[in-house]
């Protein structure tokens, strides 16, 4: 008994020495986990999700529109590619005055960054359906909405979630920064004490795990859905 209570007193001893000297605690990490680092990992799958699903959305109408509209491909790339270019905690910084600090800030940034991104492989995705391949749609009746939606569309597809791919895994890196708008996420746990270990570490090892989880499910869900290509890597 007195020496199990010696071991545990040691132990404690340790604990408390390696967070006093701003060391990596695994002990003090497990402990604290779901006080100190849960509540800011939730934040930054909400700073990943969210934005990607809005950028989705409007990089896919802007594709759509100037995939139809040959002179918008100019303009909309280049007012995408203007946002992509500003660096990240500029722009945070840059729209607080007009929105605020706070989660509105944070994804309204990560929105504008993701438009690039998407865009370009929705766009490319499109154009690169065979000309042959539309001729004979069309030939076989199909107007042009049905040959968007039943040929260029369906052929795009791999295009289209290689965006999605790299949007994702660049935004779970770019909302590390939204802690400088106030949006929270695991930003705030480096930020919280730079020089503590425990916690750069355990942000950082997050920040890659959120990255790795969410790469693999796109990846499975392109493999789902584009079987024709899984048979031409057969063959």
């Amino acid at each position: 008994m007195i020496d199990l209570l010696a071991q545990v007193q040691t132990r404690q001893r340790t604990g408390e020495s390696c967070v006093a000297e701003d060391g990596f605690c695994p002990d003090y990490i497990v402990a604290n986990f779901s006080d100190r680092y849960l509540g800011p990992f939730l934040e930054h799958i909400v700073l990943t999700l969210v934005p990607v699903a809005i950028g989705f959305a409007v990089a896919f109408g802007l594709a759509l529109l100037a995939h139809r509209r040959g002179w918008l491909v100019g303009p909309f790339d280049g007012m995408t590619g203007f946002f992509y270019t500003i660096p990240s905690i500029a722009l945070f910084i840059l729209l607080l005055p007009f929105t605020g600090r706070g989660l509105v800030t944070g994804i309204f940034a990560l929105v504008l960054y993701t438009l690039y991104i998407f865009f370009r492989n929705f766009l490319t995705g499109l154009q690169n359906v065979p000309p042959e391949t539309k001729d004979a749609a069309r030939g076989v009746g199909l107007t042009d909405r049905q040959l968007l939606w039943r040929v260029e569309l369906p052929l795009a597809v791999p295009e289209i979630l290689a965006g999605l791919r790299i949007a994702t895994t660049t935004t779970v890196g770019l909302a590390a920064l939204a802690v400088f708008a106030g949006a929270g996420g695991l930003g705030t746990v480096i930020l919280r004490d730079t020089s503590f270990k425990s916690d750069v570490v355990t942000a950082s090892a997050l920040c890659i795990g959120l990255a790795v989880v969410l790469d693999l499910l796109i990846l499975a869900l392109q493999r789902a859905i584009t079987p024709w290509r899984r048979a031409a890597e057969a063959r």
